[in-house]
């Protein structure tokens, strides 16, 4: 059972977005360096509720291209699932 499976759409969206900002860091880029988002949701019902959170966490004048679809999910419980393409931070 995923960690996420009794979370609703808000927090299982800051928990993704969590996690992309983690690997974010990881790859050596960051939130102002995003190129493009792809967000899957389970039930576009939730659109609203996912983007208030994504709107909070993305940078004023930072938001990359972006695409909202629906789609199965990797696993039953989860509400969204979010992939970004990022460009590197020039050293």
């Amino acid at each position: 059972m995923c960690a996420d499976a009794n979370k609703d759409i808000t927090e299982q969206t800051q928990t993704m977005l969590d996690k992309v900002e983690a690997l974010l860091l990881e790859a050596g880029s960051d939130k102002e360096h995003m190129l493009s988002a792809t967000i899957y949701l389970k039930d576009m019902q939730d659109f609203q509720a996912m983007n208030a959170v994504w709107d909070a966490w993305v940078p004023a004048g930072y938001a990359p291209a972006r695409a909202c679809v629906t789609g199965d999910m990797a696993r039953e419980a989860l509400l969204v699932e979010i992939s970004v393409i990022a460009a590197e931070i020039a050293n």
